[in-house]
């Protein structure tokens, strides 16, 4: 397990495919048994570790650091995100629907037990997090979660947007 917790010397992670997986996978776990699909996870994956982008009062910290030039940060992660998923889904950890939206996302049985293994200070905050995310967005749609994420960080959004629309991708 080690391997899959390694850290930078800042003590952060790198964005690997492997360790988006694994993000994927503790935010699904704190929304199951919601499926989520693609765009969902994508804007998930981001506030994850970046929660200090919601503001307020019972925000907490952001588990990585605010750089300057984020603004491509969301057309970078969709694909990161998507690769990881389908890695997740290979080994089991998770489920893939097909449904009249779209395809849709959960975690599977087996993610639980895996996630127990993860304890290092990082991934014990990030599940901390992803609980956080689940609570705060579990009851909203996915135009109401959209429409806080444009609010909120809305200049990544708005260029999302139009790589979805030149590449034939949906957002509803």
């Amino acid at each position: 397990m080690a391997s899959l917790e390694r850290s930078s010397p800042s003590g952060h992670p790198f964005n690997s495919t492997l360790e988006t997986g694994i993000r994927a996978l503790v935010v699904l776990e704190a929304f199951y048994p919601r499926h989520c699909d693609l765009m969902e996870m994508t804007w998930f994956d981001h506030l994850v570790v970046h929660t200090g982008d919601l503001d307020g009062q019972d925000v907490p910290e952001s588990l990585h650091p605010d750089l300057p030039n984020r603004m491509g940060e969301l057309l970078v992660r969709r694909k990161l995100v998507e690769r990881s998923l389908r890695i997740m889904q290979q080994i089991h950890l998770v489920d893939v629907f097909d449904t009249e939206t779209g395809i849709q996302f959960c975690a599977s049985q087996e993610a639980p037990s895996y996630l127990d293994l993860l304890q290092k200070p990082y991934s014990i905050e990030l599940k901390a997090r992803a609980k956080w995310i689940a609570n705060r967005f579990a009851r909203l749609s996915k135009a109401q979660i959209r429409e806080l994420v444009e609010e909120k960080i809305g200049r990544w959004t708005a260029e999302f947007r139009s790589e979805e629309t030149s590449t034939g991708l949906s957002t509803s």
